[in-house]
C-alpha cells in the first residue's frame, strides 16, 4: 500500500485540472481534486462559455437590423439583459454539474475547498491534512487592474457576468482577446463603447494584416477607437465615471472595464513550503514535461503562462495523465495551435504570422479581401480577410489568418491541414465548396507579395 493518501492530487478544478484528474483515475490512480471557487474554472464560469452565449445574443440584434434587406419585416424593440443573464447562468450551472459528475463517475475524490502546501507532499485542503505522491498545480489565472489612481472603481472581465443591467456607456481598456470580445458584444447589445489601448493596432501578436482589418471592423461596428492611449486615473464624477488618459483626454462613462491582462493565480498557495519559486509574474516555471523544481510536482495551464488557452490546458492535462499513469509518455504540442477572437465579425488564426515566418526564411503571401455574399445584400461595410503564409523553400503553408463570418469554424478545419504539413499545392488541388467564404482558402492563386 502507498504511504500517501493519493497517488495524484490536483489543485484546481478547471478544464486542465479536471481532465488530468479524470484521465489519471481512468488509468487506475487514486486521485483527489480540490477547487475553491467553481468547477470548470474561468472558461466555464467567467470566460469562454458565458462570453460566447453573449456573443450569440449580440448577433441576433445585428441580424434583425439586416433582415429588411432580405425581405423580412422585423423590428428589434430592445434587449432584455435579465433574460439573457438568466439563460446564460442556467447553462453555466448545468456545465458545473457536468464537471462534478465527470469526476465522480471516474472515481475521483472531490474537495470543494482551497488547497495549500504544507510541505512538498502534504496539503491543507479546507483544514484537512492530505498527502499525495504526485501533485499537479492547475489554479489558472486571474484578471488584474492597472496600477492607477481609482482603478478600484473599474470592472475586470469577471464582473461582466454579475452586472444586473447593461451599461449604457462603457470604456473598455485593452486590445487583446478579452477587451475586443467584450467591447464588441456590448456594442452589439446596445451599449456605447469606447476602446482604449496603447498599441497602434489591436491584437498584439497577431498578423499585421489581420490587426489592421480588425481595427477597421471594430470602427465599422460603431466602437470608438482610442489607439496609443493608456489610462492615467479613474474618478467618480457627477454623472458617472471620468477616465483621464495619459494624453490628458477625458472620457465620461458609466462603467470602465480593465482588460489589460491576467496573472497566474499562485498567491497564497504556500509554494515556498513546497520548494517552488514562482517567476516575477507569479508563473510557475516548468520543464518540457510540465515538472516544477520539485520533480513530483507539476503545473499545467495558465498558471504556467505558456500558452493561455483552455484547449491547450486540457491537452496538456490529458498528456500528463497518460505519461504518469497510462504507460504512454507524451507531450502536447504548443505549435500550430489555432485560436479565435469572437468579435463581430470574428477573427481566427493558426500557425505563424507573416513576420514570424519571414524571420525564418523567404515566404510567399496569398491574400484576399472581399465583401461576403450576405453583405452584398445587407450593404453593411463588413469585409472578409483571408491570408496564407507559405514557405518558398518547402511550399508548406506556415500560417493561415482570417477575419470574417464563421472564421473560427473555418479555421478549425484549416488547422488540421497545417498541423499535417499541407503544402500550397495541397490547398490548390482541393475542390472548394461553393458558394462559401471558406472556398477562398483553396482558390487563392495570385501571389500578393514575397517577403524575405
Amino acid at each position: 500500500m502507498s504511504a500517501y493518501d493519493f497517488d495524484l492530487f490536483v489543485i484546481g478544478g478547471g478544464s486542465g485540472g479536471v481532465r488530468c484528474g479524470r484521465i489519471s483515475a481512468g488509468h487506475g490512480a487514486r486521485v483527489g481534486v480540490a477547487e475553491e471557487r467553481f468547477w470548470g474554472g474561468t472558461c466555464v464560469n467567467v470566460g469562454c462559455v458565458p462570453k460566447k452565449i453573449m456573443v450569440h445574443a449580440a448577433e441576433y440584434g445585428q441580424w434583425s437590423r439586416e433582415a429588411g434587406a432580405f425581405g423580412w419585416e422585423m423590428e428589434a424593440r430592445g434587449h432584455d439583459w435579465a433574460v439573457l443573464a438568466a439563460a446564460r447562468d442556467a447553462e453555466v450551472a448545468r456545465l458545473n454539474g457536468i464537471y462534478g459528475r465527470l469526476l465522480g463517475n471516474a472515481g475521483v475524490t472531490s474537495f470543494n475547498a482551497r488547497a495549500t502546501f504544507l510541505d512538498p507532499h502534504t496539503l491543507d485542503v479546507g483544514g484537512q491534512r492530505v498527502t499525495a505522491e504526485r501533485i499537479v498545480i492547475a489554479t489558472g489565472g486571474k484578471p488584474v487592474r492597472p496600477d492607477i489612481p481609482g482603478a478600484e472603481l473599474g470592472l475586470v472581465s469577471d464582473d461582466l457576468f454579475t452586472l444586473k443591467e447593461r451599461p449604457r456607456r462603457i470604456v473598455v481598456v485593452g486590445s487583446g482577446y478579452i477587451a475586443l470580445e467584450f467591447a464588441s458584444l456590448l456594442k452589439g447589445l446596445g451599449s456605447e463603447v469606447d476602446l482604449l489601448y496603447r498599441q497602434p493596432l489591436p491584437l498584439r501578436g497577431f498578423d499585421e494584416d489581420l490587426r489592421e482589418a480588425m481595427a477597421e471592423a471594430l470602427a465599422h461596428q460603431g466602437i470608438r477607437l482610442h489607439p496609443g492611449q493608456s489610462p492615467a486615473r479613474l474618478e467618480q464624477g457627477e454623472g458617472g465615471l471620468r477616465l483621464t488618459t495619459t494624453s490628458g483626454a477625458v472620457l465620461e462613462t458609466d462603467q470602465v472595464m480593465f482588460a489589460t491582462g491576467r496573472v497566474p493565480n499562485t498567491a497564497g498557495l504556500g509554494l515556498e513550503k513546497a520548494g517552488i519559486a514562482p517567476g516575477r509574474s507569479g508563473a510557475i516555471p516548468v520543464t518540457a514535461a510540465q515538472a516544477t523544481a520539485q520533480p513530483h510536482i507539476y503545473a499545467i495551464g495558465d498558471v504556467t503562462d505558456q500558452l493561455n488557452l483552455t484547449p491547450v490546458a486540457t491537452a496538456v492535462g490529458h498528456a500528463l495523465a497518460d505519461t504518469l499513469f497510462g504507460g504512454r509518455p507524451r507531450a502536447a504540442s504548443f505549435e500550430n495551435v489555432p485560436t479565435a477572437v469572437f468579435t463581430s465579425p470574428p477573427a481566427a488564426m493558426v500557425g505563424l504570422t507573416e513576420a514570424a515566418a519571414a524571420a525564418q526564411g523567404p515566404v510567399d503571401i496569398y491574400m484576399a479581401r472581399f465583401t461576403p455574399m450576405r453583405h452584398t445584400i445587407s450593404k453593411q461595410p463588413r469585409k472578409t480577410l483571408m491570408k496564407l503564409v507559405v514557405s518558398q523553400r518547402t511550399r508548406r503553408v506556415l500560417g493561415a489568418h482570417m477575419l470574417g463570418e464563421d472564421a473560427a469554424e473555418i479555421m478549425q478545419g484549416i488547422a488540421v491541414a497545417i498541423v499535417a504539413g499541407a503544402t500550397k499545392e495541397d490547398f490548390d488541388r482541393t475542390i472548394g465548396i461553393h458558394p462559401t467564404a471558406a472556398e477562398e482558402f483553396v482558390t487563392l492563386r495570385t501571389l500578393t507579395r514575397s517577403v524575405g
